[in-house]
């Protein structure tokens, strides 16, 4: 009996009634469906039995978001030490990295059957090191962001130690080949299929002609070291838009290829160029 974790997102399922139609699906397929709510706090309560995600991962066979890609994002630093694919059931907006809508939840049964590809995306970890010592530490799926508050920043990126960039804007974007779809796309950055393994560099509004995006291979190490932080000019550190943390003088963000992947479930639905397409507006 194949173990099948649905993670449905509170805010976007309302009342549970998408998570209660797959699970039903699923369990009349044979499988053994648990539930494991994300993003629950202030939510309904699911009028189902629920157990903690790092509980229900034990031996799953596929993972099942149910939201959007926020909630992928969420959990993705939860997952991505778990064998069990991924894939994702769109109840939100844009969607560009769940496969699947609300009307073809169907083909979730054909997933849990373990009719799809596995396909790994590559991750990246990011530190903050001040004074020389390791304050913080993230992983992302999409992207790592520094960005000033209201008033611009001076920022200085390098790859290996060489500097790339030396510039005043609004920020830069560290972005994995997933995540160049999102905000590095919006900011000029250029598309990369999610297979593929490298780090775009991306500047937000930079006050310089010539500051333009760069995709790095996967072995280098990115640095971004922020200048004339305080005195009112405030720098902050965001990991996947999960929250703010606020970066001081000199302080060195750095940005590696994680040894870890989220392996997410191709069902074969539509290619990244149709997404691409269909998702940001371009269709005839």
């Amino acid at each position: 009996m194949r173990k099948i974790v649905l993670c449905p997102n509170a805010r976007r399922d309302e009342g549970f009634a998408c998570t209660e139609q797959v699970r039903t699906m699923l369990e009349a397929a044979g499988c053994r469906v648990v539930v494991s709510p994300v993003c629950a706090e202030g939510g309904a309560e699911p009028p189902f039995a629920t157990e903690e995600l790092e509980t229900a991962l034990t031996d799953a066979d596929l993972l099942v978001t149910l939201g959007g890609d926020g909630t992928i994002l969420r959990i993705a630093p939860q997952v991505m030490r778990h064998s069990a694919p991924l894939v994702g059931v769109n109840l939100g907006h844009t969607g560009f990295l769940t496969e699947l809508d609300r009307e073809n939840v169907g083909l979730l049964q054909k997933a849990a059957a373990g009719d799809f590809t596995p396909v790994p995306r590559m991750m990246l970890d990011v530190e903050i090191r001040r004074d020389g010592k390791r304050v913080f530490f993230d992983t992302a799926l999409n992207d790592v962001v520094i960005s000033g508050i209201v008033q611009s920043v001076h920022l200085t990126a390098m790859g290996d130690g060489d500097r790339i960039l030396a510039f005043s804007g609004d920020g830069v974007i560290v972005s994995s080949p997933t995540g160049s779809t999102a905000y590095s796309m919006a900011a000029g950055g250029p598309l990369v299929e999610p297979g593929a393994e490298a780090i775009v560099l991306t500047p937000i509004c930079a006050h310089m002609l010539a500051a333009r995006s760069f995709v790095l291979g996967p072995e280098r190490t990115v640095t971004v070291i922020p200048a004339d932080v305080g005195e009112g000019r405030r720098c902050v550190l965001s990991v996947d838009g999960r929250g703010l943390t606020d970066l001081l003088d000199g302080d060195r963000v750095t940005v590696t290829k994680s040894e870890y992947r989220l392996l997410m479930a191709d069902l074969g639905t539509r290619s990244f160029y149709e997404t691409a397409f269909e998702k940001l507006g371009e269709r005839e």
